[in-house]
């Protein structure tokens, strides 16, 4: 059974940054493509970026191309999110989920294994 723990969330005002982190036990992260959505009240899970393992390739969503990073650490079996320039319409609880791809439009129903999930405030 894959397991993902997501951390690194929190309260951050405006414009401010943050760093999310999976992890990962009993599978490495680097055989698989690692995927980051999110989820606002009463909104739909959405696939916000992607890195492929095949060739490190990554995808963003439009709403965060050039403000999010997605990023792995294969020696520490790590994936990341780095979040920058953070806007209130970035509150959300974050997670982290495994596919062997990453599929176009990142549908989350494509995705079988996930975290619980990490929340992220942006509040001033």
């Amino acid at each position: 059974q894959v397991q993902l723990v997501e951390s690194g969330g929190g309260l951050v005002q405006p414009g401010g940054s943050l760093r999310l982190s999976c992890a990962a036990s009993e599978f490495t992260l680097g055989y698989y493509g690692i995927a980051w959505f999110r989820q606002a009240p009463g909104k739909e899970r959405e696939g916000i970026s992607c890195m492929d393992a095949s060739d490190g390739s990554t995808v963003y969503a439009d709403s965060v191309k050039g403000r999010f990073t997605i990023s792995r650490d294969t020696a520490r079996n790590m994936v990341y999110l780095q979040m920058d320039r953070l806007r209130p319409e970035d509150t959300a609880v974050y997670f982290c989920a495994a596919n062997l791809i990453c599929p176009a439009g990142l549908p989350a129903a494509d995705f079988g294994s996930w975290g619980q999930g990490t929340q992220v405030t942006v509040s001033s």
